[in-house]
């Protein structure tokens, strides 16, 4: 057996378990974990990150494209709590990965070491990652550490991926033991659950007998590689297929089932199918407020309808609509016995042409036309960022990726901008994180070299962690980095706007003197050694995203664009003071009666 430290079986660990990269900054305390890297380079990759927030973002937006985990690897004190909100980010959207941070020596904890959170627990650091991980574990003996670890991946990876979080003593990392090298097989759940059989055929005689089926598709479908089995079913039925934030990509945009997204940034269409619809059949969809429009019974699904809840997570189930039918199922396998059964059981459609069929394609071009004029704007001033995405669409090919963090452009990239294939729209979805963009991009791109990632990004969610352009600079990462610059934070002033009026806007516009305030980011990017252009002209923004992606290298692309906000399909609950204008109050606290 070989003797290895703390910090190399960590190493020995990522390497058994595929990790190809880790991202962080090497402080006093993970100094030791990044040494344990360097003889084994060959194997895992450490990579820069400017700031350790990015690094957790790199991480989950590589997991996102490839379902690989990464590490992010910080040091004590800051530079741990750093990550808190990328973990959180990927708490939420439950992606996998692994953090690592450095902890005081187990022989100084409590004694005010440089960094350490000792005023309440000594090295208290685990109590500030333990709502946003899966587990958090801390080992104070080396010989803890290959137990830890294989608990860590099992726990990462089995059930519902999320991070986990390591806080690693400087001395743990340092000491060494002989050990066994890890064979993750033997010690990870390799057989995710199916569900039950009585609740499938309940779910099938259902389906059958539906007449205006939905197949709702969440992230779970995404993450359970369950895409191509949840589409059969659709198509067996001439179900509507609606897919959420996370659930974007499942289904071919472009499908003659697909029926766009419900929610308040969602679409008519969506809303329209899902309050109309006898029978729901939904996988990983956890039903957010944002995408259900704050559970009120206009846009959401009727009280005799039946909805059939397929998650792999019970906490989920029932927890903002009752459900006729439950399956606590990895989303394949449940899609599999159910199509299985409705094979058994029913014969497929012939939908093609039928009425529902048609009302789904007349529904989508009633909404199309709806986003035409932005889609269209050729006036006179800046472009909207509708037509902006409508003109790096036709450039973009269709298995291209497409990163978005929070904002405006997050918002309209989920509602106008369709995509082809799983794994190619990758979004800040229920953390709606600012920042998310550039490392996320960056993260994409190393998950798939061979082909063209753009990160879509507002000027307020690009300057969180603009700086990361020059870890794609020093790497030479060809990701594409678009920002569509509007002087402010948009997606809230168009809310403060809307909700409390037009003259109650506040802290949300950059300006300075009066007038629009904003650096020249494109030659901001030419400073950071990377190719920069400023657009204004809607015709030149494909011309521009072509020259990009042929240039080989990392580019970014600043698009001037309007102040003009998103097409409203949905409601969302944000109350309204008091002492605003009473008419107004009384409208929404009306609103919020009638909400289920």
């Amino acid at each position: 057996m070989p003797r290895l430290t703390g910090a190399q079986i960590v190493a020995e660990h990522l390497i058994a378990n595929g990790v190809p990269y880790v991202f962080g900054i090497p402080g006093h305390g993970d100094v030791c974990l990044f040494d344990a890297l360097v003889d084994r380079k060959d194997r895992v990759k450490a990579m820069i990150a400017y700031h350790e927030q990015s690094a957790a973002h790199m991480a989950d937006a590589y997991y996102r494209v490839s379902g690989q985990p990464c590490a992010a690897f910080t040091s004590i004190g800051p530079g741990a709590c750093n990550t808190l909100i990328g973990v959180a980010q990927a708490y939420v959207d439950s992606t996998a990965m692994l953090v690592v941070t450095g902890s005081t020596h187990t022989y100084m904890r409590g004694h005010s070491v440089l960094q350490e959170l000792d005023r309440s627990q000594f090295s208290d650091f685990p109590n500030v990652l333990r709502p946003v991980t899966k587990q958090t574990y801390l080992p104070t003996r080396v010989e803890a550490v290959p137990f830890v670890m294989h608990r860590a991946f099992n726990k990462m990876l089995t059930g519902r991926p999320g991070p986990v979080h390591i806080d690693m003593p400087m001395d743990v990392q340092a000491e060494a033991m002989d050990v066994e090298l890890p064979t993750p097989a033997s010690r990870q759940g390799q057989h995710p659950p199916r569900p039950d059989s009585q609740a499938v055929e309940k779910a099938v005689r259902l389906l059958l007998a539906a007449e205006r089926p939905v197949v709702l598709i969440g992230g779970g479908v995404i993450s359970a590689n369950a895409c191509a089995e949840v589409q059969a079913i659709a198509e067996f039925l001439g179900a509507a297929i609606l897919t959420t934030w996370m659930g974007k990509g499942a289904v071919p945009e472009d499908h003659e089932l697909y029926g766009l997204h419900p929610g308040s940034p969602g679409s008519d269409v969506a809303n329209t199918l899902l309050h109309e619809a006898d029978v729901v059949l939904s996988f990983g969809c956890r039903f957010t407020d944002w995408s259900f429009s704050s559970y009120h019974k206009d846009y959401n699904m009727q009280p005799d309808c039946k909805l059939i809840q397929v998650d792999i997570d019970a906490h989920e189930i029932g927890k903002n609509f009752p459900v006729a039918v439950d399956m606590v199922a990895d989303a394949r396998n449940a899609a599999r016995d159910i199509l299985d059964g409705l094979v058994l059981l029913g014969k497929a459609r012939e939908w093609q042409g039928s009425t529902y069929h048609r009302h789904i394609v007349e529904l989508r071009a009633a909404w199309e036309e709806r986003l035409r004029p932005a889609r269209e704007y050729a006036g006179p001033g800046y472009t909207t960022i509708s037509r902006a995405l409508a003109e790096i669409r036709k450039v973009l090919p269709r298995n291209g990726i497409v990163v978005a963090g929070a904002g405006l452009v997050q918002n309209q990239t989920y509602q106008q901008f369709p995509v082809y294939e799983p794994r190619t729209h990758i979004s800040s979805g229920g953390f709606s994180t600012m920042g998310f963009t550039v490392p996320g991009a960056i993260g994409a791109k190393l998950a798939a070299p061979d082909r063209p990632v753009v990160g879509l990004a507002g000027d307020g969610d690009f300057l969180q962690t603009m700086q990361e352009i020059g870890v794609a600079a020093m790497y030479d990462i060809p990701a594409i980095f678009v920002v569509m610059n509007n002087c402010g934070f948009s997606s809230i002033r168009n809310l403060q706007e809307g909700r409390f009026g037009k003259d109650r806007t506040v802290v949300t516009k950059f300006e300075r003197r009066g007038e629009d305030y904003s650096a020249n980011l494109a030659a901001v990017a030419r400073d950071f050694g990377i190719s920069g252009e400023r657009v204004v002209d809607p015709t030149q923004i494909g011309p521009a995203l072509q020259r990009a992606m042929a240039s080989g290298g990392p580019a970014l692309i600043e698009i001037m664009v309007n102040k003009q906000g998103l097409t409203g399909a949905g409601w969302w609950d944000v109350p309204i003071p008091e002492y605003l204008t009473a008419s107004h109050a009384d409208w929404v606290s009306n609103r919020r009666k009638e909400v289920l």
